[in-house]
Formats: structure tokens, sequence, C-alpha cells
């Protein structure tokens, strides 16, 4: 699940990625274009049977993400925003956030 929230001047958008807890056992980590797929950059803290972070991102702008899931197997967002193919033969989630 993803969700938006603007500051008040609309200059940051805080983008809560958040998955299931039974996605992966160990840890997760979102991973594209706002980190240049790190896959250490943004891990996800299990929180409420959920895992879960916020990162501060750029409105205007659409991104390309994926999770990695214990370090060993890809996955998109059921809520991403659209899914577009990748040189690696799947699809990568895509993320836009407006105005």
């Amino acid at each position: 699940m993803i969700k938006k929230k603007f500051t008040p001047k609309r200059t940051i958008c805080k983008v809560t990625f958040r998955v299931p807890m039974d996605w992966a056992s160990r840890e997760v980590s979102v991973v594209g274009d706002f980190n240049e797929w790190d896959t250490e950059a943004n891990k996800l803290e299990a929180k409420s049977g959920a895992w879960e972070t916020t990162l501060r991102l750029t409105p205007q702008t659409e991104y390309r993400f994926r999770y990695l899931l214990d370090g060993e197997h890809w996955a998109n967002d059921d809520s991403a925003d659209g899914y577009a193919s990748n040189p690696y033969g799947t699809e990568d989630s895509l993320l836009t956030i407006g105005n």
C-alpha cells in the first residue's frame, strides 16, 4: 500500500510504503530511482503487523521502484500508480507524485 501526503506548501510529498508482514521473514527494502536502486538505503521497519517506511519525495515526478524481500526476491506494489517494463524482463512499479 502506498500513502501520499503533501507538506502544506506542497514542496515535498511524504510517501509511506507499507507491505504485509508475511511478504518477508527478515527484511524489506524499497529500492528505486529515488535512492539510485541502493538496496541498503531504505529498509522498512516492522510496525503494527506490516513492513513500513516513509520517504520525502519531490512532487511532479514519476519514480520506478520495487521491493526487495529478504535480500532475495523482488516484488511490485499492488497499489502502484502503474507498471513499466524493465531491462530484466520483468516490470517495475510506478509512483507518480502530482502537484
